[in-house]
C-alpha cells in the first residue's frame, strides 16, 4: 500500500471537499513503511517534528489553520532528507519526492485556504 497527500477545502456545510488530484503521481507521499521508519522514526522526532510523526499510527490531518506551522516545520527537516532516507533505508531521491509532494499539497491548502490529508 501507499501513502497519498491531498488538499482539501471546506463547503459552506463545513464538509471536506478534495481538490483535483495533481498529474503524474505527485499525491503520492510514501510508502506504508514510511509511517515508521521514515516519518514517525526517532530522528525525525528529534528535530522537533510534531506533525509528521502523527503518521506512525494513523492518518495525518493539517487544518488550514495550520498549514503555516506545518510549512515552518517542513523547512526545518529538509535539510536532513538524506540523513533521513538513510536511516530508514530508503533512496534519498524518493524520500525527497515525497517530501515534495507533501510540501506542495500543503501550498496549495495555503492558497485555497485548506489543509491536506495523508493517509
Amino acid at each position: 500500500m501507499s501513502l497519498s497527500v491531498h488538499t482539501f477545502v471546506y463547503d459552506a456545510d463545513g464538509v471536506h471537499n478534495f481538490l483535483e488530484d495533481p498529474e503524474h503521481g505527485r499525491e503520492l507521499a510514501g510508502f506504508e513503511s514510511t509511517r515508521t521508519r521514515l516519518w514517525g522514526s526517532e530522528t525525525i522526532r528529534a528535530l522537533g517534528s510534531r506533525f509528521l510523526p502523527r503518521l506512525d499510527g494513523g492518518d495525518l490531518c493539517v487544518e488550514r489553520d495550520e498549514i503555516d506551522e506545518f510549512l515552518a516545520e517542513c523547512e526545518v527537516v529538509r535539510p536532513y532528507l538524506d540523513h533521513l532516507a538513510r536511516q530508514g533505508g530508503y533512496d534519498a531521491g524518493y524520500v525527497a519526492q515525497r517530501f515534495d509532494n507533501i510540501v506542495a499539497a500543503a501550498l496549495r491548502a495555503k492558497a485555497e485556504s485548506g489543509g491536506i490529508v495523508v493517509w
